[in-house]
């Protein structure tokens, strides 16, 4: 099934490009996203937390249905062809690549942007967050637009 801004119309989004097989950075990031989601309340309902794979050749829809309920935010995973994935980073200002790595799963790992974007309920750009800001900075920003 295909998924568009359009099935989150009328919803804030918190949108964020990584992979499951990510060391560091992407379940970090996934964990500030699960706190600001608890931290809504009763306004988590405005918000639709997503992740966008940039690695659709592992992260298939079954481990993305493994791997996005550990963060236990609402969070929808969302994978493609490899086609897709690209056409959608195109229309963000992301950056990926792969890089071989041996001792990564499968020989290789992702290089990516790490930035946490917000998207308003008509499905503007509002803001992004860069790597590593807290949790209670990026629940502030939100409640003061929600």
């Amino acid at each position: 099934m295909v998924r568009t801004e359009e099935d989150f119309a009328g919803r804030w989004m918190l949108v964020f490009f990584g992979f499951t097989n990510c060391p560091d950075v992407c379940p970090t990031t996934l964990s500030e996203v699960a706190a600001v989601m608890d931290g809504l309340g009763d306004d988590a309902a405005k918000v639709q937390p997503i992740f966008i794979t940039i690695d659709p050749e592992r992260d298939t829809p079954a481990a993305l249905a493994e791997y996005v309920p550990l963060f236990d935010a609402g969070i929808i995973g969302l994978t493609g062809t490899p086609e897709q994935i690209a056409a959608t980073s195109e229309t963000f200002p992301i950056f990926f690549e792969r890089v071989e790595e041996a001792a990564a799963p499968d020989g290789y790992t992702m290089g990516h942007t790490s930035h946490l974007f917000l998207f308003d309920p008509d499905a503007g750009f509002a803001d992004s967050w860069p790597y590593g800001t807290p949790a209670e900075e990026i629940l502030a920003d939100l409640e003061e637009r929600i």
